[in-house]
């Protein structure tokens, strides 16, 4: 079978893709190296924003059982407050949202191959199976560099990204029922939401230093995290040295791709990575995924260039944003004050949290307003 377009990834950018393609009525091959979706590292956290994106391609939160979130909890070690998110976002895992997302391209006319891609050239992809051939390549990877199109990691100190599921019990859900939390400590962050099947995504992001000072053992790291933040350790438990932790190091936080190769269109992580605790990850995969798709769907694969370009300017505000409030989330005082702020200021945090939102108009997503 001809297809017209070859993506390269099935979670939420490359799917989005596929779907607004397919739906109108092109026939767009997903290539991923999974037979059936894994569960990410990162990306528990839908946003309002991103919900609207979801049910503009077909694929509604509540129906899979998401948690509905409304409330915002910021903790330091020596304080915590709450604020309203401007409007009800959601906690989902990765496994369930890529399943529903990978079945809705299914069904909107894709097809689907599972394969490890090694090299990507103009007009052809060789995967450890076969090789592939299309004018029009999507790339979207994840975090998951593709040999010889690696994003630039110029940090010498990169970021760490480090996430660990606790399971389902009643008193992780009387502490974090219907919230988001972001625990700030010294030199980094812990997002935790609760998932649908009532377990914690507990995701921090730090420096690579700090694992290095812990022998590079992440589980004396997070030990040693937990012992000086009294909150996140009552969300983890007594019970979590037994569950698996999971690493990526080298994260690219604030990159923005604002060229490409001809007829190569970088999606989700690979066109833009926004710092974590935003909550905006999705969001913008998602965002690049349907502009993509439509812009080629008005000049094939010569509208690479052209769709790069315009999602790296709609991608910069937020970007740009989230990386401020990384680098003062990293500083105690500068969390203590947060604290501060949000208590007597709680529209500024609804401010920011809008300005860190990928703009959802109709040209970004079918069916999104702006918010």
């Amino acid at each position: 079978m001809t297809h017209n377009a070859v993506i390269l990834g099935a979670g939420p950018a490359g799917c989005a893709a596929a779907i607004t393609m397919a739906g109108a009525g092109a026939t767009p091959l997903l290539i991923d190296r999974d037979e059936t979706p894994r569960d990410p590292l990162c990306g528990g956290f839908l946003s309002w924003r991103t919900a609207e994106q979801l049910r503009g391609l077909g694929i509604n939160c509540a129906s899979l059982g998401a948690h509905r979130v409304d409330t915002l909890a910021l903790f330091t070690p020596s304080g915590s407050t709450t604020v309203p998110l401007p409007r009800p976002a959601f906690g989902l895992s990765r496994h369930a949202l890529d399943s529903a997302m990978r079945t809705a391209a299914m069904d909107a006319g894709a097809d689907f191959a599972c394969d490890t891609i090694r090299t990507l050239a103009p007009g052809e992809v060789t995967g450890r199976r076969t090789t592939w051939q299309s004018d029009s390549i999507f790339l979207a990877t994840g975090k998951e560099d593709v040999r010889g199109h690696s994003r630039p990691r110029l940090s010498p100190d990169p970021a760490l990204g480090l996430r660990i599921r606790v399971p389902a019990s009643q008193e992780q859900r009387r502490l974090m029922q219907g919230q988001i939390e972001l625990h700030m400590f010294q030199g980094g962050y812990a997002g935790i939401v609760l998932q649908e099947d009532g377990s914690a995504n507990v995701c921090l992001a730090l420096r690579k230093s700090a694992l290095t000072a812990c022998d590079h053992d992440p589980a004396q790291l997070l030990a040693q995290i937990a012992q000086d933040n009294a909150a996140l350790a009552a969300r983890l438990g007594d019970d979590w040295p037994d569950c698996r932790i999971e690493t990526i190091g080298a994260v690219p936080y604030g990159y923005i791709a604002k060229t490409t190769q001809s007829g190569v269109f970088r999606l989700g992580d690979q066109a833009a990575v926004i710092p974590s605790l935003a909550g905006e990850g999705i969001g913008l995969a998602l965002a690049s995924g349907i502009m993509a798709a439509q812009s080629w769907q008005t000049g094939g694969a010569n509208a690479a260039a052209a769709y790069q370009s315009k999602f790296a300017r709609a991608a910069t505000r937020p970007v740009r944003t989230a990386a401020i409030i990384r680098k003062l989330a990293e500083s105690p005082i500068n969390s203590r004050l947060a604290i501060i702020a949000a208590r007597f200021m709680p529209g500024l945090f609804q401010a920011i949290a809008s300005a860190t939102r990928i703009d959802a108009r109709a040209s970004l997503a079918r069916g999104a307003s702006a918010a």
